[in-house]
Parts: C-alpha cells; sequence; structure tokens
C-alpha cells in the first residue's frame, strides 16, 4: 500500500507540474490544445473552448499540448504526409509547395499551400487509417503555423510558459512545507506521537503519547533524541520513558539502517506547530538550504563526485514508501523535497528539459529568429544522452541499496 502512496505522490507532483505549463500558456493565450490527467490515449475526453480535456490510460501524472513548440520546417511534410502520400500519389504536387513554402521561410504562403493540401485530401481516396493520419498532420501543422503557435510567441511570454512547470512544484514544496511547520513540523518535543508498523519501535512496546525521557539512562531533549538514536549505528539503546505518570523502561533495541544511511527505530515526535508568518519564513529558509545542497551535488557530480546521491525514480518510490511508512508528516515531507527537486533538475540547461527549452528562447531571443530544427534536434540526442547516463547511475544506486 506504501508503494502505491509513494506512486501516486510522484504522480501528484508530475500532474502539478504540467498544470503550471497549461496554466501559463492559457494565461498567455498561446491556447494550449489538451490538458490530460494521465498520458494519452484518453480513456475519457471532452472539449470546451478548443481545448481537449481528458483522463488517459496511463496513470502518471499529467500531459499538456501547447501548439506549435517548433518552427514548422520542410521535413515536416514527408513525417506529417508520407504515408498518406503512399495512398495518393496525386497529392505529392500539393505536398512539394507546401515544402517549398516552409523552405523559403514564407509562413503566409505556407498557410494557403497547407489549406490547397488540405482540399486536395479532401478530395482524395484514402483509407481510413491513412485519413486519420492526414488529419493529424493537417492539425499539428496548422497549430505550428497559427497565430498563437509557442515558436512565434515573444521570448518572455516563451520563457514563463516553460518556468511555470518547475515554479509549480517549488510552490507546491513551499505549501507542504509551510503547512508542516504549522502543523507537527515546528518544534519538536520529546512526546511520541506515531509508531510505524513492523519497526524497532513497534516491536519496543514504544506507544503514541509516551514521552522519551531518557537513552542509554542519559537525558536528552528534543533536539538530541533522533541525533542520538542515528549515532548508535544499530547499537542496542535502552528508552526510557514517562506513560501516564510512571517511568517505563524499553528495550534494549536495536536502530535499523534506513535506505539513506541513517540509523531510526521508526517513531516520530510530536511537533508545535508554529504562528502562520513563522512557518513561511522556516519553509524559504529550508527551500533555499536544499536548493543550494542540490546544487553543490550537482556540482560535485560535473567533477567526478557525488555519482552516490544520485537516485532512479526506483529509488524515489522507495524512498517515499519508506517515509509512508513512517506517517503522513515524514511523507509530506519527502514529497515536498521530490517536488524541490523534480523542479531544480527540470531547470538544468538540456533539451529537452524545461532549463533546454528556456535556453533556446533566450538565444532566440537575441538572436531575433529561430534556431534551425538540425541544431534542437542534435542537442536533445546530446541532452537526452545525459539525463539517461544520470537515470542509469540512479539505478544502480538504488539496486546497490536494495541488495
Amino acid at each position: 500500500m506504501s508503494v502505491f502512496i509513494a506512486i501516486v505522490g510522484l504522480g501528484v507532483l508530475i500532474l502539478v507540474h504540467e498544470l503550471g505549463h497549461f496554466s501559463a500558456s492559457l494565461a498567455l493565450r498561446m491556447r494550449p490544445r489538451r490538458f490530460y490527467i494521465g498520458f494519452p490515449p484518453a480513456i475519457w475526453k471532452t472539449e470546451r473552448n478548443g481545448i481537449e480535456y481528458g483522463v488517459g490510460a496511463i496513470p502518471l501524472g499529467g500531459f499538456v499540448k501547447i501548439p506549435g513548440m517548433h518552427r514548422p520546417a520542410p521535413s515536416d511534410v514527408d513525417t506529417q504526409f508520407g504515408r498518406v502520400v503512399a495512398e495518393a500519389p496525386s497529392l505529392q504536387r500539393p505536398m512539394s509547395r507546401l515544402r517549398d513554402a516552409l523552405a523559403a521561410g514564407d509562413m503566409e504562403d505556407a498557410k494557403t499551400r497547407l489549406d490547397e493540401l488540405r482540399e486536395n485530401i479532401a478530395d482524395a481516396r484514402l483509407s481510413e487509417s491513412a485519413a486519420a493520419v492526414a488529419e493529424k498532420g493537417l492539425a499539428e501543422l496548422g497549430d505550428a503555423l497559427g497565430p498563437d503557435a509557442y515558436w512565434r510567441a515573444k521570448t518572455w511570454k516563451r520563457v514563463i510558459a516553460i518556468f511555470a512547470g518547475p515554479a509549480a512544484n517549488i510552490v507546491l514544496a513551499i505549501v507542504l512545507l509551510t503547512v508542516l511547520f504549522m502543523t507537527a513540523g515546528g518544534k519538536a518535543t520529546t512526546t511520541v506521537d506515531q509508531i510505524a508498523s513492523e519497526t524497532p519501535a513497534a516491536a519496543s512496546g514504544l506507544q503514541p503519547g509516551d514521552t522519551i525521557v531518557a537513552i542509554n539512562g542519559r537525558r536528552v531533549d528534543p533536539g538530541e533524541i533522533s541525533e542520538t538514536i542515528s549515532s548508535s549505528n544499530g547499537k542496542p539503546l535502552t528508552l526510557t520513558v514517562r506513560r501516564d505518570g510512571e517511568v517505563v523502561r524499553l528495550g534494549p533495541v536495536a536502530a535499523r539502517r534506513t535506505e539513506g544511511g541513517t540509523y531510526r527505530l521508526g517513531f516520530v515526535l510530536r511537533g508545535e506547530g508554529l504562528a502562520p508568518p513563522a512557518a513561511v519564513g522556516e519553509a524559504f529558509r529550508v527551500t533555499g538550504l536544499v536548493t543550494k545542497e542540490i546544487g553543490a551535488s550537482l556540482s560535485r557530480l560535473v567533477t567526478g563526485e557525488g555519482r552516490d546521491e544520485i537516485s532512479s525514480p526506483v529509488g524515489i518510490v522507495q524512498g517515499s514508501s519508506e517515509a509512508a511508512k513512517q506517517g503522513a508528516d515524514s511523507y509530506l515531507w519527502v514529497l515536498a523535497l521530490i517536488s524541490l527537486s523534480l523542479a531544480l533538475l527540470n531547470l538544468l540547461p538540456l533539451l529537452p528539459l524545461d532549463g533546454g527549452h528556456i535556453a533556446f528562447a533566450l538565444i532566440e531571443g537575441a538572436r531575433g529568429r529561430s534556431v534551425r530544427r538540425e541544431v534542437y534536434e542534435r542537442v536533445s540526442v546530446v541532452g537526452i544522452a545525459v539525463v539517461l547516463l544520470l537515470f542509469f547511475i540512479g539505478l544502480t544506486n538504488d539496486i546497490g541499496r536494495l541488495s
């Protein structure tokens, strides 16, 4: 069950990311064409104001389609209509005229030639599958040639539309942290709040409501409890607790090593919430510290260090699952940190990541003209290779931790 909760949480983070892109592009009048919960194919869909909303058959996050992400190229004609012309050779001539218009960079003429091709396709005798391919190709090129296409927008609009995805994850992380600081995460106490099942704490007989007085006979304050357990390195511990006015000794019990390498007994201390302004301040402070640490980790990776700090989606789900077992507060802490990590990693200047699109938008704005599609494709190959390398390194680390 905890694994399912972890996967759902990761899906929610992706959905929030895509919702950021969708909301920004809609506000900037780029007219997104589709917004799905999950990935297509659709199991349900409806259309409102020219936007297709749906639920995808692949329940992983969300999907948004912004029209005309790239300036249309002559090769798009062959890509979109290659199968169609095989059934109707008479379409070769109007296709060539459309291809020539795109090669010349005359977008107004290209729109005229696309309309001409649309009329010829309507008159052609095509199979049902070829007709569907033709309809999709006409829609794709029509979007790319339309006035609300992404590539036509001003640089600042393009940057905002893309940055809105990571920004949504950053905002979500700050909101989650603020809620946690206002409730249980503001100031720790020595009172036990939650006990995770099948953990050393549960086996020792520790109960919610117990107040921890001492560990191994030494009195501890709230800040020392976690540190004492973590530094035990798995050696037996004896807990002295106050329960219903009586002093009870529990153990000895050995802390268990977690996936992150720390030792935990498997309980959560009750917290005292902070006032809203203080909670917001703490949320921003933690966000800044985590951002700095992630940046340092990436820097160490560039220099050949920090390889063991990378985790794949498998490790993320595993870590979230472990946190879910420890209670809602722990799970939300981890979810907030993953949301922030997702945002920062997406801002790396690599295509097809958001940071790569932002970098190219700025380059094209400075040049005053679009970068050729071939450049996008070549840079994307490099970016995908780097992302896959990071994935495999993370997967190797996760397998090593599980073994």
